[in-house]
């Protein structure tokens, strides 16, 4: 983010850092309509093409390994990213946000990672994609060009619906959606159906992976092999948008 830090960016205590073989790493802070202050980390390899607004699952923060682990692929990718946390998270809480304060921290991320002067996606895991979704449906995210869901929560475990899906026809983004085929969270016959009903929309299926995109032994691959298939889907579809 730099030295711009107004208008909703603050900057956070820690410098800029670079590991040996990632992107570089800065973490800063974002103003959510004046009602909360959390935490934002920004991954940049060398050469980004795109800055992907990542938002993290309803049961885990932004540092969970699944986070660390999946922005270092992009970053390998070539696919910057911005992730943060939301409210509940920051205060240490378990029980997500209202959905209108987690859809205006979607907002303050995407607006924060507008300054980067980089094409813009958002998205994130399961409810952070969601809650994405749900924000753009409501109103356009400024700048961004496309949303990325790395695993849709389209209904509950066990009680295989279409209903969460249902505001998708009011976004007007070309969206992309990583699932696992075994995902629990995720029925793909519920899914593929609701999909071809709408414009601009790409499944990319990792076979055998589940919610969490863990793969089983037995399939030969391991979890990073997983992790890898899915960066590189999003910067395939990425240069398409």
């Amino acid at each position: 983010m730099g030295a711009a830090a107004a208008d909703g960016l603050a900057q956070g205590g820690s410098a800029d850092a670079v590991s040996e073989r990632g992107p570089k790493i800065e973490e800063t802070r974002l103003d959510v309509a004046g009602r909360a202050q959390v935490s934002a980390i920004v991954s940049r390899p060398a050469k980004p093409t795109h800055l992907l607004v990542l938002a993290h699952g309803a049961g885990a923060g932004m540092r969970h390994p699944f986070m660390e682990k999946v922005t270092l692929r992009l970053a390998d990718a070539g696919i910057a990213a911005l992730r943060y946390q939301f409210p509940y998270t920051e205060a240490g809480k378990r029980r997500p946000d209202p959905p209108a304060l987690l859809q205006a921290t979607v907002r303050a991320a995407v607006e924060a990672a507008g300054r980067e002067g980089l094409p813009l996606l958002a998205g994130g895991k399961s409810m952070g994609g969601r809650m994405t979704s749900l924000a753009a449906a409501t109103e356009p995210l400024a700048g961004v060009k496309g949303l990325v869901f790395l695993g849709f929560p389209l209904h509950q475990v066990g009680a295989p619906s279409a209903s969460r899906g249902e505001h998708l026809a009011r976004v007007r983004l070309p969206m992309l959606f990583v699932q696992g085929s075994r995902d629990k969270m995720c029925d793909l016959d519920r899914l593929e159906p609701l999909l071809a009903g709408l414009d601009g929309t790409t499944l990319r299926v990792i076979e055998g992976a589940d919610h969490g995109f863990h793969v089983p032994k037995r399939s030969g691959r391991n979890d990073d092999d997983a992790l890898a298939e899915m960066a590189a889907a999003v910067a395939s579809w990425a240069g398409g948008v």
